[in-house]
């Protein structure tokens, strides 16, 4: 059974069981009854907003509605059989340094952490999977025999890594483990600012669930943190950014007011420090608020205004192929809902070129090409092949 009716069924399993009917979901979900039916009756492909919406008014985790959504890709992709090693990494922390392993320098470690942030911005998730448990394994005995504030970071950072592609995987569970290990590591580094960062990537996973009050005092918290750093470009980044997952937390709230507010703040931070991607692998800067922008007029539903905002934004050359991928993804999605149908697989097609693995695997991406084929009573070639390639 495709995916998107998987989660169609468990809503209707879920509703039922709440003793709910489709309208009472409607007016807990902040839906319209008649986006409720469509979706229930298969003529509407469930975004992750509404996902996330009906999750919470039923009181139950979005995975409850999802299940694990791409365990036969990953298995195609043979990322499957890395999840373990990727689990036992995570809980194995607190054991101090092993002493059967063989390490390298803790110069050559910092080297291998900052790669996997590359091989992750690069959306190279295979790669970076595999290479993840060792990594961590060989941080965390090092940190433990000669603690410093440049090992313990990189371990953070590491740990950062393993969140990304078990978010990206759809490994919900892992992810928030490795965000608490993250935060471990940077209790021990003395880093105010990757404690604010792992403040923000908390903050983005209650967006994901739909908690949109505890991401926005999550991303409070991390402005907190950054009260105990001095102002400096990297302060200002973070900062930012965190300014950038309060515009979307409060874009999937449908609070409009809340989005220019932080997108304003993120805006006059960006013309003070401009592109600032090397400050803990962040792509904060100009470009990043303006992708920010379209991601959060999709959320509000005003998707004419954010396929005008999409074709304005001008990425850096170096922009790294995640941001980018997901900007085209934001724009597809916005283009499909305005019946631009041939615009959207374009955009499609292009962040597939861009970041295959990430689009893959990108709700935003699927929920799309469900459409797409939703749409079409006969499918072009080209949006059978995209159906085809996840697993349509």
């Amino acid at each position: 059974m495709p995916r998107h009716r998987d989660t169609r069924a468990r809503i209707v399993e879920q509703r039922k069981l709440a003793g709910l009917t489709q309208q009472g979901l409607a007016l807990r979900a902040g839906y319209s009854y008649s986006l409720v039916h469509q979706v229930e009756s298969g003529h509407k492909t469930p975004s992750p907003g509404f996902v996330a919406a009906v999750a919470r008014a039923l009181r139950i985790d979005v995975t409850a509605l999802t299940g694990q959504p791409y365990m036969t890709e990953l298995r195609q992709d043979r990322i499957a059989e890395l999840i373990r090693p990727i689990r036992e990494s995570l809980d194995l922390y607190d054991l101090g340094p092993d002493p059967d392993l063989a390490t390298r320098s803790p110069a050559e470690l910092v080297v291998a952490a900052d790669t996997l942030c590359a091989h992750v911005r690069a959306t190279q998730l295979n790669r970076a999977a595999r290479a993840l448990p060792q990594v961590v394994a060989e941080l965390t005995t090092v940190a433990y025999r000669q603690p410093s504030r440049e090992l313990w970071a990189a371990l953070g950072s590491t740990y950062r890594s393993a969140h990304d592609i078990t978010v990206k995987l759809g490994f919900y569970d892992l992810s928030t483990i490795a965000l608490d290990r993250m935060e471990w590591a940077a209790q021990r580094a003395s880093d105010p600012l990757l404690s604010a960062v792992r403040q923000y990537m908390r903050g983005l996973v209650y967006f994901r669930e739909g908690e949109h009050t505890i991401g926005q005092r999550l991303v409070a918290a991390g402005h907190r943190a950054l009260e105990q750093a001095e102002e400096s470009t990297a302060s200002l980044a973070v900062a930012g950014q965190l300014h950038l997952g309060a515009t979307v937390i409060a874009a999937r709230a449908r609070d409009a007011d809340g989005v220019a507010l932080h997108l304003a703040e993120a805006g006059a931070i960006a013309d003070r420090v401009g592109e600032a991607g090397s400050v803990h692998w962040l792509s904060f800067g100009p470009a990043n608020v303006a992708a920010h922008e379209v991601s959060a007029l999709a959320e509000l539903r005003d998707y004419g205004k954010a396929v005008e905002k999409a074709r304005k934004v001008t990425l850096p050359r170096d922009w790294p192929a995640s941001r980018r991928a997901h900007l085209l993804i934001d724009r597809a999605r916005s283009e499909v809902e305005t019946g631009r149908i041939d615009a959207a697989t374009r955009s499609l097609l292009q962040a597939r070129e861009v970041a295959p693995q990430q689009t893959r695997y990108h709700p935003g991406a699927r929920e799309t090409i469900h459409e797409l084929v939703h749409q079409q009573r006969r499918a072009q070639d080209t949006v059978s092949h995209l159906a085809a390639w996840i697993g349509i």
